[in-house]
């Protein structure tokens, strides 16, 4: 009698067969499953998705054609909570990302110590190409597409590259169609004018500075006068560009699509964004500063360094280019495990995504406690919460690396697949 193949080695999108954001996240599991102790035992629920969702979504455009697109719903884990994660709209989303994506948020929820599980969603598709209506008439397919699958005590969606506030109210507002009720914390990252929080804009931005200066006080690196470069000029890296330069940094390089801008004495982050909204402002034509080929950027001189584009930026090949003493990652996966190995070696610290960029998701918890609650706190009492919240989480994390004589990433992995997976131990199995 023939027996059995072994499921195992058969094809599966839960393989890590081809490089990738997925196949990173496993390398990750590998790396932190010897600090697990009994935990470890538990470590095959993180490796794989509790539920993943992959939907058409056809859309009529504004020609009169139908044009179909996918979109992904990934629930990565929910032992500590209801899914919380963005929702992107990128022409490179697939599933690999989006479950890679959720699982750095499962890990990122659960080091900052925030109720939630990881969730993550997608729409391949690139949102400049299309219309308003035509991005609304998207947007409100997917998120019908997603039926029961999201709610406030389930799987909370909020902004994430190539969408917005305007998009959370769209996605709000068909789900209230669709559920005969308004339920404000269905989603965050909304506008103030439908339940959103002040300062959540800024928040993942500011957090990559709160956290940056925990860990420069116990390198004995100073804020003031430091060197800063900043990769992307989005909703994260102008916000963290600007917080450095208030706080007295000198933002010395800034990458976009455009190029890099250079200038030794300082870019001020708040002029370049008066420029790019006036009539006729681009990056290339910005007098304040020189453009050079975006490559450049990874070799200018810096004490901080903050990647805050899409992941994968940091490669083998980039590491030897890299002049930082310290790596801020604002984007999700920016360094390959390779490329961080060399790092260290060089003598650079880095701080992992899933600390580093904490700030939105804590403060789209915010938002949900505030819609929770119908009582709205001031963006100073915002500001202040997520600075402690992120510095405690820093504190605890830096001990463990120190106790353990691990990298930070590692320590704060051990951190968070310990939460996840002591609560998943408690909820034991059912049947």
């Amino acid at each position: 009698m023939q027996s059995a193949p072994d499921s195992t080695r058969l094809p599966s999108y839960l393989n890590a067969d081809q490089p990738g954001p997925w196949a990173m996240f496993l390398q990750q599991l590998d790396r932190v499953e010897p600090h697990l102790g009994e935990l470890a035992r538990w470590t095959d629920t993180l490796r794989r998705p509790k539920r993943t969702l992959v939907v058409d979504v056809p859309v009529r455009m504004d020609d009169g054609r139908i044009v179909h697109f996918e979109g992904f719903r990934v629930q990565h884990n929910l032992s500590r909570g209801p899914g919380k994660g963005g929702v992107r709209f990128h022409p490179a989303v697939n599933l690999s990302e989006v479950m890679a994506l959720s699982g750095w948020m499962t890990i990122k929820n659960a080091a900052v110590n925030l109720p939630y599980g990881g969730a993550k969603g997608g729409v391949r598709v690139d949102p400049a190409q299309l219309t308003r209506g035509e991005l609304e008439r998207l947007t409100r397919r997917y998120t019908s597409e997603l039926g029961d699958l999201i709610g406030a005590e389930r799987d909370i969606p909020a902004p994430d590259v190539g969408t917005n506030d305007q998009v959370m109210a769209w996605m709000m507002d068909t789900y209230a169609i669709n559920h005969g009720s308004m339920q404000t914390g269905v989603v965050t990252g909304k506008p103030i004018t439908m339940g959103g929080s002040l300062g959540r804009r800024d928040a993942t931005g500011r957090g990559c500075y709160v956290v940056a200066r925990e860990a420069m006080r116990r390198l004995g690196m100073q804020v003031a006068g430091s060197r800063v470069t900043v990769q992307g000029f989005g909703n994260v890296g102008n916000a963290a560009a600007r917080v450095f330069h208030d706080e007295g940094a000198r933002v010395v390089a800034l990458q976009d699509v455009g190029g890099t801008l250079l200038n030794e004495a300082g870019i001020d982050p708040h002029d370049l964004l008066r420029h790019l909204r006036e009539a006729g402002g681009t990056w290339a034509n910005y007098p304040r500063a020189t453009l050079l080929p975006a490559d450049d950027f990874w070799a200018v001189p810096c004490e901080v360094l903050v990647p805050a584009a899409l992941e994968g930026q940091i490669t083998p090949e980039v590491a030897t280019r890299i002049r930082a003493r310290l790596i801020v990652e604002g984007a999700n996966g920016p360094t390959t495990p390779e490329a961080e190995d060399m790092l260290h070696g060089q003598g650079c610290t880095v701080l992992p995504d899933v600390l580093a960029n904490a700030g939105g998701v804590t403060v789209s918890y915010f938002e949900w406690v505030q819609n929770a609650t119908s009582f709205f706190w001031t963006e100073q009492d915002i500001n202040a919460r997520l600075d402690r919240v992120l510095s405690e989480a820093f504190d605890s994390i830096w001990h463990i690396a120190q106790e353990r004589r691990v990298n930070l990433r590692t320590a704060t992995f051990i951190t968070a697949c310990s939460r996840v997976l002591e609560a998943r131990a408690m909820r034991g199995l059912y049947p």
